[in-house]
C-alpha cells in the first residue's frame, strides 16, 4: 500500500499537503525511523522528537537555497528523509553508507557539517553575514537543542549575532535533555517560559499608537521605552534572548505542524535576529524512548516491541571506570567526578547515585569542565574528568594553561579513544596522543585489558600531577586470569615475551593484536619480542634503548594517527641516538577516518594481526635476501 512518505522525494513535495496530511506523514516518518534505526542502530530519541519541527521547517523554507544548520547534527535524520535520502537508510552509519550527521558531500541540503555541539549559531551567523556582504537573498536557520545551549560557544555567538544588523533565525529545540537530563540554571529558566501573547499585543498597541502621533519629544520617547522595558521584564520570561538583541517568539508546541509553520512564517517576515522557542518531547511517539530518552539517544540494534537491545550484553571500558571509581571514592573522601552531559555514557551513573554531591555534570561545556576541575584540584580535591576523546580536544587550552601549567592533580579519563566507528569523522578519538603528549608535565597511560585499567586508575588517582588514561569504546578486553603483570611504575613499560630479531611495542588495546600476530608467526618458526608501552608520555627511554640494541626491527602499533603519535616519538628518540635498529610505525593515516565498525576500519587501515604479521615477514624476507640475520637471539 502506498503511503504519503512514498511520494516525498524533495522538500517541495510538502507544499501541497494539508494540515491533516502533514500529521499523517509525521506518524509515517516515526514508524519509518523505528523500523530502520532498530536494524542499523543510531540516534533515535532525538529524531523522534523533531519530526513535526523538521516538516514545518521544510514546508516553510526552501532548502537548499535557504540554509538549515543542525546542532547537534544527530537530530537530522528526518531532514535526510525529506531531502531524497530515504532509500539509503538501510546503510545508515555503515561503511560507505549514509552518515548519521549532516554531510555536505552527501547532499546540497546539508548546509554545514555538525558533529559537535554548540556550533550552529556561530556558523549560521557567518553564513548570514556572507549572504549580506555578497548581496544575496536567502534565509539562514540554526536549529539548536537546549542541551547544546549549555555550551559557552552558543552564548558567544548569540552575543555577537544579536547586534541586529544581520537577519538570522535561531530555533531553540527545548526537550529538556542533552544526552542525559539537562543541568544548570538555563533549563530551569526555560521551563518557566509559558507565553508572551499579552506582551506582544501590548507592544504592538504601543507601536500603532505612536505611529499616529506626528511628532514626539525625546523625553516622552525615552519614557515610553523605559515603560516598554519594565513591562517586558514583568510579562516575558524570554527576556534573556531579548536583551541579547533577538526578537523572542514562543514557546510554541513543537508537535503541532500548523502552529510551527505560523511562527516560522512570522520569523521569516521579520528583518532582524529572531529566536523561536519550540517545546518538544525527546523520543516522541515511542513509549520506551519517551520513558528512557537517554538509553535511546544513541542505541544499537533493538527489538521494537520490547525495546530490548539485540545481541549480547557485555562489560564496557566505561563501566569498568565507573565501578572502580565508586570503590576508590569510598577510599578517598576527596575524589570527585566531572562529566560534560554524559553521566550514563561515561559510566558515572552508579557513582552519581551513591555520591550525588561528588559528581558534577556541567552540561556540554568541556572547556568549563576542565578549568572547573583545576579549581577543585587547587582547593584540595582529586577530580576525575570523564570526557570522550573527540570532545576533550575542545578544551586543549584549558588543559595546557589551567591544569598542566600549574601541575594540578587532575585525572583525565579519556573515553572513546582510538577508532569509535559508526559516528564517523567527527567522533573518531584518534588525535589525543598528538594534542596531549607534547604538553610539559602531562602523563598519558593506555591500558591493554581490564586488569590494567583498574591498576592504572588507582595509580592515576594517587598521582600528584596531571595524568590521562585513554581507553576505547566497546567491550573491555579480559586478559587470562593466570597472566602476571608488573606493578605500575611511572613512565615504564615492560617486555612480556622475549624473542629474536624483531620487537613489537604496542599501545593500549593494540596489545591483543600483537599477541594474535605472534601466534600466526609462531606457526612459521618466527618468534618476535612483545612489549607493552603502558605509558605514552613520558616514553620509557630505558625500554626503547633495550629493544633497539637487541633487535633489528622495532614495530610500534597504535590506534591513533601517525603524525604526533607514539610511534613517531619512538622513531625520533632512537634516531637522535643513532641506533641502527629500524623503526616501523603502524598507525592510522593522517586523514579524517570515515564511518564503519571499529573492527572493519582497523583492518582496512592495516591495524590487525594479519597486517602486523605480514610486516614482520616482509622485513625478515628482506634481511635474508641481503645476507641473513644481523643479530641472533
Amino acid at each position: 500500500m502506498n503511503t504519503l512518505l512514498d511520494a516525498i522525494h524533495d522538500p517541495s513535495d510538502l507544499r501541497g499537503l494539508s494540515d491533516q496530511e502533514m500529521d499523517v506523514l509525521a506518524e509515517e516518518i516515526r514508524q519509518f525511523l523505528l523500523e530502520n534505526v532498530s536494524q542499523t542502530g543510531g540516534h533515535l530519541s532525538s529524531n523522534l522528537g523533531v519530526v513535526e519541527l523538521t516538516l514545518a521547517l521544510h514546508k516553510t523554507f526552501s532548502s537548499p537555497k535557504d540554509k538549515i544548520i543542525w546542532d547537534v547534527g544527530h537530530q537530522s535524520y528526518v531532514h535526510k528523509i525529506l531531502t531524497g535520502r530515504k532509500d539509503k537508510f538501510p546503510s545508515l552509519r555503515k561503511e560507505d553508507g549514509l552518515s548519521g550527521f549532516p554531510k555536505e558531500e552527501e547532499s546540497p541540503h546539508d548546509a554545514f557539517n555538525t558533529g559537535h555541539a554548540s556550533t550552529s549559531i556561530s556558523a549560521a551567523y557567518g553564513l548570514a553575514k556572507a549572504r549580506d556582504l555578497q548581496h544575496e537573498e536567502y534565509e539562514v536557520i540554526a536549529v539548536i537543542g537546549d542541551g547544546s545551549l549549555t555550551g559557552g560557544m552558543a552564548y558567544e555567538a548569540l552575543n555577537n549575532a544579536g547586534k541586529g544588523e544581520t537577519k538570522l533565525i535561531v530555533i531553540l529545540n527545548d526537550n529538556q535533555m542533552s544526552i542525559s537530563s539537562n543541568v544548570g540554571i538555563l533549563p530551569y529558566r526555560l521551563s518557566q517560559i509559558r507565553t508572551r501573547h499579552l506582551y506582544l499585543e501590548t507592544k504592538e498597541g504601543i507601536r500603532k499608537g505612536l505611529a499616529k502621533i506626528p511628532k514626539i519629544g525625546i523625553p516622552i520617547s525615552n519614557w515610553i521605552r523605559r515603560v516598554k522595558r519594565r513591562m517586558k521584564y514583568m510579562l516575558v520570561s524570554g527576556v534573556l534572548f531579548e536583551e541579547l538583541g533577538f526578537v523572542y517568539l514562543g514557546p510554541v508546541d513543537g508537535h503541532n505542524c500548523k502552529e510551527l509553520q505560523k511562527v516560522f512564517q512570522q520569523a521569516r517576515n521579520l528583518d532582524e535576529p529572531v529566536l523561536i522557542h519550540v517545546r518538544t518531547v525527546k523520543g516522541k511517539g515511542y513509549e520506551p524512548a519517551e520513558e528512557n530518552a537517554t538509553r535511546f539517544h544513541g542505541v544499537p540494534s533493538f527489538d521494537i516491541e520490547s525495546g530490548n537491545i539485540v545481541g549480547s550484553v557485555f562489560e564496557s571500558w566505561s563501566e569498568v571506570l565507573g565501578r572502580n571509581l565508586v570503590r576508590l571514592a569510598r577510599k578517598y573522601d576527596n575524589l570527585v567526578a566531572i562529566t560534560a552531559a554524559m553521566v550514563q555514557n561515561t559510566g558515572l551513573e552508579e557513582f552519581s547515585h551513591i555520591f550525588p554531591d561528588r559528581v558534577f555534570d556541567v552540561g556540554i561545556a568541556e572547556e568549563h569542565a576542565v578549568t572547573f576541575a583545576a579549581g577543585l584540584a587547587k582547593g584540595g580535591l582529586k577530580p576525575v574528568v570523564a570526557i570522550y576523546s573527540s570532545f576533550l580536544q575542545r578544551a586543549y587550552d584549558q588543559i595546557l594553561h589551567d591544569v598542566c601549567l600549574q601541575n594540578l592533580p587532575v585525572v583525565f579519563a579519556i573515553d572513546r579513544s582510538g577508532i569509535v566507528g559508526e559516528d564517523g569523522e567527527t567522533h573518531q578519538g584518534i588525535y589525543d596522543i598528538a594534542y596531549l603528549s607534547h604538553i610539559p608535565g602531562m602523563t598519558i597511560m593506555a591500558p591493554s585489558c581490564r586488569l590494567e585499567m583498574v591498576a592504572m586508575l588507582e595509580y592515576a588517582v594517587s598521582y600528584p600531577g596531571p595524568i590521562a588514561l585513554r581507553y576505547p569504546k566497546g567491550r573491555v578486553y579480559i586478559a587470562p586470569s593466570e597472566e602476571r603483570r608488573p606493578p605500575i611504575v611511572q613512565g615504564r613499560g615492560y617486555i612480556y615475551k622475549r624473542g629474536a630479531r624483531v620487537a613489537i611495542l604496542t599501545v593500549g588495546v593494540c596489545r591483543s593484536m600483537a599477541e594474535k600476530a605472534a601466534k600466526l608467526l609462531k606457526q612459521e618458526g618466527i618468534s618476535p619480542t612483545l612489549a607493552d608501552a603502558r605509558f605514552i608520555a613520558p616514553i620509557d627511554e630505558t625500554l626503547l634503548e633495550e629493544l633497539a640494541s637487541e633487535h633489528d626491527l622495532l614495530v610500534t602499533v597504535e590506534d591513533h594517527i601517525h603524525t604526533g603519535g607514539f610511534g613517531m616519538q619512538v622513531a625520533a628518540f632512537l634516531s637522535a641516538r643513532k641506533y641502527p635498529c629500524e623503526v616501523q610505525t603502524m598507525a592510522l593515516p593522517d586523514k579524517f577516518i570515515e564511518q564503519g565498525t571499529r573492527e572493519s576500519l582497523l583492518t582496512n587501515y592495516g591495524l590487525c594481526p594479519d597486517a602486523i604479521a605480514e610486516r614482520v615477514r616482509k622485513f625478515l624476507a628482506r634481511g635474508e635476501h641481503n645476507g641473513g640475520k644481523k643479530r641472533e637471539a
